[in-house]
């Protein structure tokens, strides 16, 4: 049980932002949706940056989960993630995460472990409907999605990359907890990519999960990258440059 809180205090952390953060975004379309209709699932999208005209095979998709209370005020980071971590040629889609009852504490709530009371849907399921509304209105290169997430999101992320059938193969998770006692099979990560970003410094989310993670996902037949930065939990230092290049290593073995 103790160790139930101190993993749910940890999924509550909220990050601290860097001041090197831009603040041009008034370039960015910004459109608030929901998907399916469901004002429970509901979401930003973001983008196209410069021509509106989808790429021959479509627009690449950057489905981000926030960290802290997974709410809308992150909006201003993510527009400056859709701009300068993934730019030209992609849509962001913002997911902002449903406070199902009042004494809900864990912010992603995914299918194994973590149900809360008057869940309509899991985290997982979330997601998957996310991509499927943003492609029924725009079309979208499907080898070319990526899930990105933070702190409070990580787990959810993990949880919907180890299932049989999921859309999405690529998976930038930065300062979070590894625990595979709280998801399904690591076995099921073969074939699927993860670029970890994390701090030795970081004192809410320990560098030893994301060792663990590189560790275990790549036994399990996984591509796996740690991008290690100064500063402790947080998004510090070249942020923007280190998700570019998180989402470039990603796409690496798909373009050699």
């Amino acid at each position: 049980m103790l160790k139930f809180i101190i993993l749910t205090g940890l999924l509550m952390a909220a990050p601290t932002l860097t001041v090197d953060e831009p603040k041009d975004v008034a370039s960015i379309p910004t459109e608030e949706r929901f998907a399916g209709g469901d004002k429970d699932q509901r979401y930003f999208l973001h983008g196209p940056i410069g021509s509106t005209k989808a790429p021959k095979r479509g627009f690449s998709l950057l489905v981000v989960l926030p960290g802290g209370g997974g709410g809308d005020d992150f909006r201003g980071f993510v527009e400056n993630i859709a701009k300068n971590g993934a730019g030209a040629g992609w849509l962001t889609a913002q997911l902002v995460a449903k406070k199902w009852n009042a004494e809900q504490k864990i912010v992603w709530p995914h299918k194994k472990n973590t149900p809360v009371a008057k869940q309509r849907f899991t985290t997982e399921e979330f997601i998957d409907r996310v991509i499927a509304d943003v492609a029924r209105k725009t079309k979208i290169d499907p080898h070319r999605v990526v899930l990105f997430g933070w702190s409070s999101s990580g787990p959810a992320l993990y949880a919907h990359a180890l299932r049989k059938r999921t859309p999405v193969s690529r998976y930038f998770v930065a300062m979070s907890v590894f625990k595979p006692k709280y998801l399904p099979s690591i076995k099921l990560a073969k074939g699927k990519s993860f670029f970890l970003y994390h701090s030795p410094d970081d004192q809410v989310c320990r560098f030893g999960d994301a060792k663990r993670a590189k560790k275990d996902l790549a036994a399990a037949g996984a591509r796996v990258e740690i991008l290690e930065y100064e500063g402790g939990h947080g998004w510090r230092g070249n942020v923007f440059g280190n998700i570019k290049k998180g989402i470039k290593w990603l796409f690496a073995e798909a373009a050699s």
